[in-house]
């Protein structure tokens, strides 16, 4: 049984943690059959809106896989988070915008590879949560970094501090996922929100989660600079033009990626 699986379905690719019972750890080598799927992601020009799941209704990602941790040296810990953190670098750094669809539980080393993600939605009843200090370690592939970005200083302290886990429901009150939808209509929702970035112009697209991405590791005014650059990108292009023209025409725009 692969552990991932992997399926490009027009320009939407669709990847799944596929860990069964195990409820979708990531081990090493699940991580570096991520790794591989995430460059082809990154070169394929076919690809536009990426989408992460888990296999099931039980979990999105548990987390890392501890059967294998108990084993590992503290040198090999360090190896794992860091190559961990190398695949939510990965996953953050697409060009294409990426949605985690929290089909279950997302905890550790799951819940860091969602905050990877652009958006994340999630089911309803279902809990999310950072509890390596319940291991004596920290969120070492991102966590701690990505999660008070998202939610605020505060209450990413009382996550990563006190190890609790939250519903899908306070997440979304937190502001960790936009949405929460029920089980059977997580898909479809993914979809969904895939088919209307589909609907806007590529370039623009690409260009604007370059600008809000690279723009939040730098002061505001380093950020304006930056949006200035991606904004030079998107006007000279025919799909600007192919925009403005249907929207004066009251008509869908019909882009071209050029």
């Amino acid at each position: 049984m692969p552990s991932i699986l992997y399926e490009v379905r027009g320009e939407i690719a669709h990847v799944t943690l596929n860990g069964g019972e195990a409820l979708n750890l990531l081990n090493t080598a699940v991580i570096q059959r991520l790794l591989k799927v995430v460059n082809d992601i990154s070169d394929n020009p076919q690809v536009r809106v990426v989408i992460i799941s888990g296999a099931g209704n039980r979990a999105f990602c548990a987390g890392a896989d501890v059967k294998e941790a108990a084993y590992q040296s503290p040198t090999e810990i360090v190896r794992f988070k860091n190559m961990l953190g190398e695949l939510c670098y990965g996953i953050e750094a697409l060009p294409q915008p990426t949605i985690a669809a929290i089909n279950g539980f997302a905890f550790g080393a799951g819940l860091e590879l969602a905050l990877a993600c652009d958006l994340r939605i999630a089911v309803d009843q279902t809990l999310l949560g950072l509890p390596e200090t319940k291991l004596g370690l920290i969120p070492g592939a991102g966590g701690t970094q990505r999660l008070p970005r998202l939610i605020g200083e505060s209450k990413a302290m009382e996550l990563i501090l006190t190890a609790k886990r939250i519903t899908s429901l306070e997440a979304y009150q937190y502001g960790l996922v936009s949405k929460v939808v029920s089980n059977n209509k997580l898909e479809e929702e993914a979809i969904d929100i895939a088919n209307e970035i589909l609907g806007n112009a590529p370039t623009a697209v690409c260009q604007a989660k370059f600008a809000v991405k690279n723009g939040l590791k730098t002061d505001l005014e380093s950020g304006l600079k930056l949006e200035k650059i991606a904004l030079l990108k998107t006007v000279n292009t025919h799909d600007r033009e192919i925009g403005l023209q249907a929207f004066l025409e009251k008509k869908r725009p019909r882009f071209t990626g050029k």
